[in-house]
């Protein structure tokens, strides 16, 4: 059995993980560790987990805390896994990050990145990184199977890397001037309260943010990049809407040549044929976030506006799941050999 530690496990994103392992034939979960609600059961925090877990919420210094752990979840805010990754790496134990500490490998890429989002651009574990790999399985399968570090990716990131993915690594879009056009679900603010996301303000509101840069446009555009093997640059607007959980990422970009639906169809299905999470579709068809909620699958719908000689691709996603706990546990099955879809496989709610 794969022994599993979970840090910041009281948030949207280490809960997630935590029902995720629960449900894992592979793994015996054996410490939760938080800053808050240390010493209460897990079950008494989050009843639905009566019956499967007992667990209770352990600071990071009590020694229980400091079990034996092959696996680290560091289901923690930008600059805690940065700190914590050397001790961790060193008791042989290999550590998944969700935050942006690990999802660039230069110290010259974290420092753009920190830079756009106000924080102290110097990186705290500087030899680690190199050694990391940017965990969005799809693209660096093999990486992530011998990585002892993942940097579990951006949950916008996901929805619009592998929405242009195929297209961008066949040559079919211009890498200039891609358009992202996201929609988030207020569970992508995370646990924190906020003024911004009590129900008065959220409900009937939809509204833009981070228009003057957004922290996911550095993985998308260095990710997409490596597949054109040129510069990628594109715009990015995060915009939040009325629902719980879901992302919908329309994505634009002017085609090099003339391409049909189904030249389309073909180029995607064939980039993802040995992606058991990816599932392609044509522009009939009625998909939306709701067909992924609660899973870990991306939902790709491929149109060609022929008018203007435009690709145009719909991403769906479940943010806390293919965008956060899905995608780390694919990340983790993968670095121990075993079946991506161990634990994941199921179909959404419906409705």
């Amino acid at each position: 059995m794969i022994r599993a530690k979970v840090i910041g496990a009281t948030g949207y994103g280490g809960i997630g993980i935590v029902e995720l392992l629960l449900q894992h034939p592979g793994v015996e979960l054996v410490s939760l560790v938080a800053r808050e609600e240390i010493g209460r059961p897990i079950d008494e925090i989050y009843p639905h987990l009566a019956n499967f877990c007992s667990l209770p919420v352990l600071a990071a210094d009590d020694p229980a805390a400091q079990v034996e752990a092959d696996v680290v979840f560091c289901a923690t805010p930008d600059g805690v896994g940065m700190v914590q990754a050397p001790d961790i790496l060193a008791t042989g134990a290999r550590l998944i990050d969700y935050s942006g500490d690990f999802r660039f490998t230069t110290p010259e890429a974290y420092h753009d990145y920190a830079s756009r989002i106000g924080r102290n651009p110097v990186h705290a574990s500087p030899q680690l990184l190199g050694s990391n790999v940017y965990g969005l399985t799809e693209l660096h399968r093999d990486a992530v199977r011998t990585a002892k570090l993942v940097g579990n990716p951006g949950c916008f990131a996901v929805s619009c890397i592998l929405g242009l993915a195929p297209a961008v690594a066949a040559g079919l879009v211009e890498p200039i001037g891609l358009i992202c056009d996201c929609k988030t679900g207020a569970s992508g603010a995370g646990k924190k309260l906020n003024a911004s996301y009590h129900f008065p303000a959220r409900y009937e509101q939809m509204n833009a943010y981070r228009l003057s840069g957004h922290q996911h446009v550095c993985e998308v555009e260095r990710e997409l990049g490596l597949l054109a093997g040129q510069e990628v640059r594109l715009t990015f607007t995060a915009q939040a809407v009325p629902v719980c959980r879901g992302i919908l990422s329309t994505l634009y970009g002017a085609l090099t040549r003339a391409c049909t639906e189904e030249d389309l169809l073909a180029c995607y299905r064939d980039f993802y044929k040995d992606s058991p999470f990816i599932r392609v579709f044509g522009s009939q068809k009625a998909i939306g976030t709701m067909h992924v909620r609660g899973t870990n699958f991306c939902n790709l719908t491929v149109s060609v506006d022929a008018r203007c000689n435009r690709l145009r691709i719909v991403s769906h996603i479940d943010n806390l799941m293919k965008g956060q706990a899905g995608s780390a546990l694919q990340n983790m099955n993968t670095m121990f050999g075993l079946p991506e879809t161990t634990g994941l496989l199921r179909p959404a709610n419906y409705p």
